[in-house]
């Protein structure tokens, strides 16, 4: 139903997400609060029973989240990638399901609409979301693995219209979405533009000729309507194309660029809690405070050291890619699949290892500790889909002979901005975003870093020797990449080009986390100018390469421990926001 009091709302300010944000987790509260409507135990309740919190899902209405989706120029407030991804990062961090499914499928619709609509188009999408509704988009082929090109929905052009045959097994929000983006084929397989997105209104669908059915609830992401639709002929006006005829790839790989951004990097906000949870069981079952047999106390502080190196490696590629889209857009296919195919390999393996600290209480299902089991069953949800982890390597690996050939050790390094969170930015612009450019400023940034550490304490000493580590596994891995023929377009790629797909993505990871500690060593966070995290950060990079790491200092695991039990105490997120929280 449309809400139509969001519409009579009066806009905010051009400049105010800190703001906006401390007003989104106030209206949220303490979540840990029993008797809090949107708490975690009321979020459990509603996962339970596999739907989203109706309480929650009011609240973000009174907040006005869907002007969030909405270009200014249309009414709403978007015109950054990045103060969407702060804004909605409060509701990932209590409910990934709630995030996803309230929020971001409508935006991840809503992209393609901005990007190639026309401009009744946009204003009739536009003042539907303004108006509370949502958008949904069918693009997932579960059939071929998510291959959307391999489309089992065709649409027959006629005179003036479209006849659309056809089924999407998984479609999120279908059954109350008032847009509908829906991907399909225009003309036969192996022709050029062979396939087109549609907007539709699902209402003015025939009842006869378009069907929606729930799919059972899956373990992850439980709260989120998930169903498959079926069309049999269903005639719609060609108006209703988004773009020209035959510009559907076009358009998805470029809202990819978007949609696996902003998922992949609010992901790290349920891990950011799960970290919490971690510390909390930690203070309430260590010795003397609890009947349970006590936990090595050394083994946890390592553990929960290392989680939060890993939230902040992640988070560095994370917002680095995110900036990206506004400072260096030509240059997002490559860092927004880096994000996405990172997410599997660091997230997961976070929770996995905080679970260590749990016990026997990952089981627990109410309360604060609860939220474990539903977070640790959530994000792995996020990996899959049409922008899984295939999906990120396929969008990489074309491009990476280019890259080796005439960007790495040559091009220009990426501006200061780009490292620093929050810092003002241009307008997002959608038609700035390109396909590929054969253009890796972050990478140059790694060789300038790299080159000028001075090594003053023990800390920047490790974090110097790490960073002409990671220098001389891009030079090594040029070399490997050069030294492979070209792909093939017609032949299958071979494994090798996966395998170095993965640590040229690590490789990157390092690359943002010495861009962000040496742009922000004279900023207002001086955890963020310690080199201590960084230089742990490359550590864990370097095992993950499986090249022997110099010695960490001991005195860099004390450090951020000692920030892990600070932020917990002081209420601040584990993200490079350092966010204060309610609870």
């Amino acid at each position: 139903m449309v809400n139509t009091a969001l519409l009579d709302r009066p806009e905010t300010p051009v400049n105010d997400t800190p703001d906006r944000v401390t007003r989104l987790e106030r209206l949220l509260g303490d979540p840990a609060d029993a008797g809090n409507p949107v708490g975690y135990g009321a979020l459990l309740r509603a996962d339970r029973r596999a739907v989203l919190s109706a309480d929650a899902e009011a609240l973000l209405d009174d907040f006005g989240m869907n002007r969030e989706f909405v270009p200014r120029d249309l009414g709403g407030r978007f015109d950054s990638a990045e103060t969407l991804l702060r804004v909605m990062r409060p509701v990932f961090r209590r409910d990934v399901s709630l995030g996803a499914g309230y929020g971001m499928t409508t935006f991840m619709a809503a992209s393609d609409v901005w990007m190639h609509g026309s401009e009744a188009q946009r204003h009739w999408l536009a003042g539907l979301l303004l108006g509370g509704s949502k958008a949904a988009i069918a693009q997932h082929e579960t059939a071929h693995t998510n291959d959307f090109v391999r489309s089992q929905v065709r649409a027959e052009v006629l005179p003036g219209a479209l006849s659309v045959t056809g089924g999407k097994p998984v479609v999120n929000n279908l059954h109350r979405a008032d847009a509908l983006v829906l991907f399909c084929r225009t003309a036969s397989e192996g022709l050029t533009g062979c396939h087109s997105a549609l907007l539709l209104d699902p209402h003015t669908l025939p009842a006869g000729r378009y069907r929606v059915t729930r799919r059972p609830a899956a373990l992850g992401l439980r709260g989120c309507y998930f169903a498959g639709v079926e069309l049999d002929g269903c005639v719609v006006p060609d108006d209703t194309l988004l773009g020209p005829l035959g510009s559907g790839v076009v358009t998805a790989l470029r809202s990819f660029q978007v949609s696996r951004t902003l998922m992949a990097s609010l992901s790290s906000a349920a891990v950011d809690t799960a970290l919490r949870v971690a510390v909390l069981v930690d203070r309430t079952q260590g010795p003397g405070r609890s009947g349970l047999a006590p936990a090595d106390p050394q083994h946890t502080a390592t553990t929960l050291a290392g989680a939060f190196v890993n939230l902040l490696l992640y988070d560095c590629l994370a917002v680095v890619a995110t900036r990206a889209l506004h400072l260096l857009p030509a240059e997002t296919s490559v860092y927004s699949s880096a994000v996405k195919l990172l997410l599997p390999r660091v997230l997961s393996d976070t929770m996995y290892d905080l679970a260590t600290v749990l016990g026997s209480r990952i089981y627990a299902r109410e309360g604060t500790v609860g939220v474990f089991q539903k977070h640790i069953r959530d994000v792995p949800v996020v990996s899959l889909g049409h922008a899984g982890t295939v999906a990120c390597q396929a969008t990489i690996i074309p491009q990476l002979r280019t890259l080796a050939q005439a960007s790495w050790f040559t091009g220009a390094e990426a501006p200061a901005a780009l490292f620093r969170p929050g810092a003002p930015m241009p307008p997002f612009d959608y038609g700035r975003l390109a396909l590929a450019c054969g253009r890796d400023s972050v990478s140059a940034t790694l060789l300038a870093v790299a080159g000028s550490l001075p090594g003053a304490g023990p800390a920047e000493r490790a974090l110097r020797d790490l960073a002409g580590q990671m220098t001389a596994e891009l030079f090594e891995l040029r070399g490997r990449v050069l030294a492979l023929p070209p792909p093939d377009p017609a032949r299958p790629v071979g494994p090798a080009w996966f395998a170095l797909t993965d640590r040229y993505v690590l490789l990157l990871a390092a690359a943002c986390v010495l861009g962000v500690w040496w742009h922000n060593r004279g900023g207002p966070d001086p955890f963020l100018a310690d080199p201590s995290w960084a230089a742990a950060a490359l550590h864990r990079i370097a095992q993950r390469l499986g090249t022997p790491a110099v010695d960490l200092p001991a005195e860099c695991t004390a450090r951020i421990h000692q920030e892990v039990l600070a932020r917990y105490g002081d209420r601040r997120s584990f993200d490079l926001y350092n966010t204060p929280l309610q609870g």
